[in-house]
């Protein structure tokens, strides 16, 4: 069991996970042969066992935070191209105004129409949202839990007083 003991410590103390390679089937002195007691060989395995979990979770952690960070990365260019097509909506409105100023409505009168048909389009979003909000509600379970705890302690408080 030395050789994973001293794969696991660096010099300073700490562990260095990295650093245990491969995990040993056998011990110099470890075999049927070798005379070692079944409390000794159980210890051993569950330090082997120990050391493979540990393993397995620094590879885990390890291989989960490269695929957060490649999704992070792809993450950013959704919200470029949001942000592209939010600010090239303008162009849309501005070209359905020029449409209706081609169909003969003074150009003035046709980009008015379409700032009131963006007001319009906003208010609706708007009261979809306060629809939204106005449905939440207290945690009513939970303010009647804390009140409770509070009258439990306060009784508690009173009879050892």
């Amino acid at each position: 069991m030395g050789t994973v003991n001293s794969a696991q410590n660096s010099n300073n103390g700490s562990r260095d996970w990295s650093a245990v390679t491969s995990i040993p089937l056998s011990e110099e002195g470890s075999g049927p042969d070798s005379g070692q007691s079944i409390g000794a060989l159980v210890r051993d395995a569950t330090t082997h066992l120990s050391t493979l979990v540990r393993a397995e979770v620094e590879l885990a952690k390890t291989e989960l935070a490269g695929e957060v960070k490649k999704g992070l990365k792809g993450s950013v260019f959704f919200i470029l191209a949001l942000a592209v097509l939010g600010f090239s909506t303008f162009f849309l409105f501005f070209t359905l105004a020029e449409g209706l100023a081609q169909l003969g409505l003074w150009r003035w009168a046709a980009f008015g129409i379409v700032f009131l048909f963006m007001l319009l389009v906003a208010g609706v979003f708007a009261f979809l949202g306060y629809r939204r909000v106005r449905k939440i509600r207290a945690p009513k379970r939970t303010i009647e839990s804390l009140k409770d705890a509070k009258q439990i302690t306060h009784r508690r408080e009173e009879t050892s007083a």
